[in-house]
């Protein structure tokens, strides 16, 4: 729904397609997966740990009109902000650690690109719920869940409740006890579950990472396997 380091606005069209009527996302982030194609008309529980994010998907779901978010100004080159929303349009996942940021040029695009996004599509969140709280405060309940936390080790650090502060094998306990499909992503230090290669993806200066996923669903009869 708006611009946030280490999302999946552009890969979600990789991952299963939902097969229960709930979608549950305990590491909501911008929650790319639940806005992809119609997942957002079925039942979205997000949880958020990290209260200024959640402080955007309550703002959102239950106050925001679409009138109000196109008003709201622009960011101009130069200027400082201490918005919390802004700053969370900074290509870096330090950004989380900012109390104010100068407005670079990608900033400002980003944040334009957003309000357009935010203004045109927040008729599909208003009927989604937000959690305040980490994984844990999740309903047990049938359903399907994406999980995306802080990837382990060096590419979840920088996030305010980062990689130093989740213990990934009580992670995978709790997950595999989830009811429903599992849909959980990590990159390649990920080792505490059988993960398997999604996608490579280019970056900049000939760089590249490394999508896997575990994926578990007692739907035998529906989509098993990454789509392509």
């Amino acid at each position: 729904m708006f611009y946030y380091y280490g999302r999946k606005k552009q890969i979600a069209k990789h991952y299963p397609l939902p097969n229960f009527e709930t979608i549950i996302e305990p590491f909501a982030g911008s929650a790319a997966y639940s806005l992809y194609g119609g997942n957002w008309k079925r039942k979205v529980i997000l949880v958020e740990r990290d209260e200024r994010v959640f402080e955007i998907w309550r703002w959102l779901i239950h106050y925001a009109t679409a009138s109000e978010i196109k008003s709201l100004p622009d960011l101009k080159i130069g200027e400082k902000s201490s918005e919390f929303l802004h700053i969370v349009h900074a290509a870096t996942k330090m950004a989380f650690h900012y109390k104010t940021i100068k407005v670079t040029p990608l900033l400002a695009r980003n944040w334009a690109i957003s309000k357009r996004y935010m203004s045109d599509n927040l008729f599909k969140i208003k009927h989604w719920q937000i959690i305040h709280g980490d994984y844990t405060m999740a309903p047990d309940i049938e359903a399907t869940w994406f999980i995306d936390p802080p990837y382990k080790d060096d590419a979840g650090k920088g996030y305010r409740y980062g990689s130093h502060l989740i213990n990934y094998q009580n992670l995978a306990i709790w997950s595999k006890e989830r009811k429903g499909e599992i849909i959980f992503c990590e990159g390649y230090q990920g080792d505490y579950l059988p993960f398997k290669p999604l996608l490579e993806l280019k970056g900049v200066a000939g760089k590249s990472s490394k999508e896997f996923i575990y994926y578990r669903s007692n739907k035998t009869s529906q989509q098993l396997s990454p789509s392509s």
